[in-house]
């Protein structure tokens, strides 16, 4: 390697002492010492301090024009810690890549690392790294896993059926009031005589539903009132005395309405009812798309086949979670790096502190255990996850999202436009990565492994996940 002496000019060539020494002090530690001489990065100091030149601006000085003493004497230490820690970054992850370490973490400075000279020839960086344990996750066609088919039952299409024309229907005005309509009306204070009292409260179209009272005696007066009757009922005690709903419904501040708990008046001018939707054409298309679905059958069975989709997911869910359990089972307890993790641990949540870490490690371990089996599992099924692949569990995602407000009949486009916002954001795209990974593993173990079939109730499956 080339050596730029004081001036600028070519030493006669160096040979390089750069060293990488790796030390397996157990089979989930290792000790990584690399050693760089002068004569290593030299070169790159004096390169990146010419670069320096070209656009250091100093007074006395033209552009450009700044003596290489100058600014070696102003910047050289800087400089070269600098490309030090360019060239040890390279070299050691290099090295972790071509030797195919499975590092866990990062690097942590050893604790016989001493402080670094820059005018020594020679200086030694020291590395703890800590090492995946070695275990065998293979699958076979031998190793038999359950898989659940959960049962669609004409009671789940009824509940769904109404769901959907509950959230499709309309309000109607009515006569009579009856449980869930919602009343308005002028409200008034009433004085200990029962006549309306002077400077009292009084709100026009204050707006109640009976039904939600609190108190079954208040709630009594309002059955099969009609619209302009005068009932007359205390607020307080229909509320169990929350100042918060009395203030909301008497426009008054929560300190005014701790002290208000007599008796109103109560003028109904307005009766409405909230109507479910009927097995129409227009509810079919609103769910399902213009002309989709065209008769009530029709609709149960799109409905049945919703279902079927949505479960078969659950199904998929549980697949991989007794897969899970399955090689955490076979494989047994691993030996981790206990004291090295943990300190990469506190290296990296340095504001939470020892007690975190202490609180929170065998957890992460856990997590952390089935992370690598998961990565041996992709490794053996060779499953790769492409950009078409986190676009569509984008798609997939966001359906469910409109599915859960009711809003099955979204138009592709929109689908696109929300799922392609969601791949700008790192944290998201991190998420979809580990969804599509599980999605895709899950298919394709299913082609590995034994399936014991199981047709199951909705009841009993999630029976399953009790104590889990």
């Amino acid at each position: 390697m080339r050596a730029l002496n004081a001036n600028g000019y070519i030493n006669n060539i160096l040979s390089t002492s750069m060293n990488v020494q790796f030390d397996k002090k157990s089979p989930v530690v290792g000790e990584l010492t690399i050693t760089i001489g002068k004569a290593d990065y030299q070169e790159r100091v004096e390169k990146a301090l010419k670069d320096y030149r070209k656009k250091a601006n100093m007074p006395g000085f033209r552009p450009g024009q700044v003596p290489m003493s100058l600014l070696r004497k102003r910047f050289g230490s800087e400089v070269t810690a600098e490309e030090v820690q360019k060239l040890l970054s390279e070299k050691l992850y290099d090295y972790i890549r071509e030797e195919k370490i499975d590092m866990l973490g990062e690097p942590l400075a050893s604790d016989k690392q001493q402080a670094v000279d820059f005018e020594a020839e020679n200086i030694d960086f020291i590395f703890d790294i800590a090492i995946a344990p070695e275990f065998d996750a293979t699958l076979t066609a031998k190793d038999k896993i359950p898989y659940y088919t959960i049962q669609v039952t004409d009671d789940m299409v009824d509940k769904q059926v109404q769901a959907y024309a509950q959230r499709n229907g309309h309000y109607d005005k009515v006569d009579t009031w009856q449980e869930g309509d919602m009343t308005k009306g002028i409200i008034a204070e009433l004085d200990e005589e029962g006549n309306v009292k002077e400077g009292g409260i009084q709100v026009e179209d204050a707006v109640i539903l009976p039904g939600y009272f609190k108190d079954d005696e208040q709630k009594k007066v309002f059955e099969d009132v009609k619209v302009n009757t005068v009932v007359t009922f205390n607020p307080a005690k229909a509320y169990n005395d929350s100042d918060v709903e009395l203030a909301s419904l008497l426009h008054i501040s929560k300190e005014e309405a701790a002290g208000v708990r007599g008796d109103f008046s109560y003028q109904i001018t307005e009766i409405t009812r909230y109507v479910p939707s009927e097995l129409t054409q227009e509810l079919f298309d609103n769910i399902f798309g213009e002309g989709k679905v065209k008769s009530e059958e029709e609709f149960r069975k799109a409905i049945t086949d919703q279902l079927t989709e949505q479960f078969a997911a659950d199904a998929q869910f549980r697949f991989m979670f007794d897969v899970r359990q399955y090689l955490e089972k076979r494989i047994g307890t691993l030996e981790w790096p206990d004291e090295l993790l943990k300190r990469i641990m506190l290296a990296n949540n340095r504001d939470k502190g020892e007690q975190y870490v202490e609180e929170n490690y065998e957890g992460s371990i856990h997590e952390l255990g089935w992370h690598l089996i998961k990565n041996k599992l992709v490794e053996q099924t060779g499953i790769k996850i492409e950009q078409d692949d986190l676009l569509e569990m984008a798609k997939e995602q966001t359906r469910m999202q409109f599915a859960q407000y009711g809003m099955a009949n979204v138009p592709d486009e929109l689908i696109t436009n929300y799922a392609t916002e969601q791949l700008k954001k790192r944290e998201q795209v991190d998420a979809l990565i580990e969804r599509a990974t599980e999605k895709k593993l899950g298919i394709a173990l299913k082609e590995t492994v034994k399936l014991t079939k199981k047709d199951i109730t909705m009841e009993d499956f999630q029976k399953l996940f009790e104590n889990k």
